[in-house]
């Protein structure tokens, strides 16, 4: 074995020292709960979040080494199949919330709340595993999740306790788990990007993280391309004719259908991401949900000088109705996806066929 030259023993050592000297998720939270109660309980839940996401990606990173995670267990509507490492997951980030002032939890992979302190102030919703069809394949996936206040007097084993308004959320983020392991983190003041480190920490990159804006990124499934309406399709032909296009630049396409890669992609150089409800049957109202996907990736975007809706009007100005709600999710960069809702909402000879009229659409 090649034994490292000073030069590289060096770079090692420097940038070791680097990242130990970034500050802390933990101490983050702290500043800024400092004695106020409901802050205290939103970062106590955050810590007990980032000590299951951290054990995780440990299991995660095990990969085949821990039998076969990507066999399927069970199949859904849509297409959709439960994963065993699905179930792992889930069992892991509720396991951590239990030493978190929790009063229940909302999962993908739960048809009802699980209650696990029905006198807490809080209530999670999560997605354990975003992306797990991509397990087999080494493809980053992820844990997303928003934090909200327990309504007084709600019956927290109840759906009805987390049928909030997007504006309701009190913190919101998600876990990345590629080539590291990475959380993009809101308390409703600006977008925070931490990184994992091998001690299993999660220590700050970024603590004023902004989408940039004239990207010439999109990512959506083009296998879908038949099933789209028309003002989606127009949008994206109009990417693709590049310079002699509308648009008058080139456009790349990008689709890891992990929706956390590519949410994590924007964050770091801007674009768009969009998911539309189409034609096929199970996917009227699109395929991601609301309350535990859209919501939290929202509030994330809208703190991060980015955007996100349903082509209507903002998600966070959506109230859940379902514990299990879909809904059309378009996000990105301000500019893109402001253009995009223009495609929908401006007087454009698209007639009856707008989602806003047709029968199916981005919209129902």
């Amino acid at each position: 074995m090649l034994e490292p030259n000073a030069d590289h023993r060096a770079a090692v050592a420097q940038a070791a020292g680097v990242a130990a000297s970034r500050i802390t998720l933990t101490v983050m939270l702290d500043e800024w709960a400092g004695a106020d109660a409901r802050r205290r309980a939103v970062a106590d839940t955050v810590c007990a979040l980032a000590t299951g996401c951290a054990s995780l990606a440990a299991a995660i990173a095990e990969g085949p080494l821990a039998g076969d995670l990507a066999r399927t267990l069970s199949s859904g509507e849509a297409g959709e199949g439960q994963k065993a490492l699905d179930v792992i997951s889930n069992d892991i980030v509720i396991g951590a919330l239990k030493a978190a002032p929790v009063a229940a939890v909302a999962s993908e992979e739960n048809d009802a709340p699980v209650l696990l302190d029905a006198t807490a102030p809080l209530l999670v919703a999560i997605d354990p595993l975003d992306g797990s069809s991509n397990i087999d394949t080494d493809i980053s996936v992820g844990t997303i999740f928003a934090v909200f206040p327990r309504p007084e007097g709600a019956d927290a084993s109840e759906p009805s306790a987390f049928l909030q308004n997007g504006r309701d959320m009190l913190a919101a983020g998600y876990v990345i788990y590629g080539p590291h392991t990475a959380m993009m983190l809101t308390l409703g003041a600006g977008t925070w990007h931490f990184a994992l480190d091998r001690a299993g920490l999660f220590r700050l990159v970024n603590a004023e993280v902004k989408v940039k804006e004239g990207a010439a990124e999109f990512a959506i499934n083009m296998s879908n391309y038949h099933h789209w309406d028309v003002p989606v399709r127009d949008y994206v032909d109009d990417c693709l004719a590049g310079k002699k296009g509308p648009r008058e630049r080139d456009f790349n396409m990008r689709w890891v259908a992990s929706m956390v890669a590519d949410a994590h992609r924007i964050f770091q150089r801007g674009g768009i991401y969009l998911y539309p409800g189409d034609g096929r049957k199970g996917y009227t109202h699109g395929r991601l949900r609301l309350l535990y996907e859209a919501f939290p990736v929202a509030f994330l975007m809208e703190q991060a000088s980015g955007s996100a809706t349903d082509g209507r009007g903002a998600i966070l100005d959506l109230s859940a109705t379902g514990l299990h709600q879909r809904v059309p999710f378009i996000f990105g960069s301000r500019d893109e996806v402001a253009r995009v809702s223009r495609y929908h909402l401006e007087p454009n000879g698209h007639g009856e066929r707008s989602p806003l009229f047709a029968r199916r659409g981005l919209f129902i």
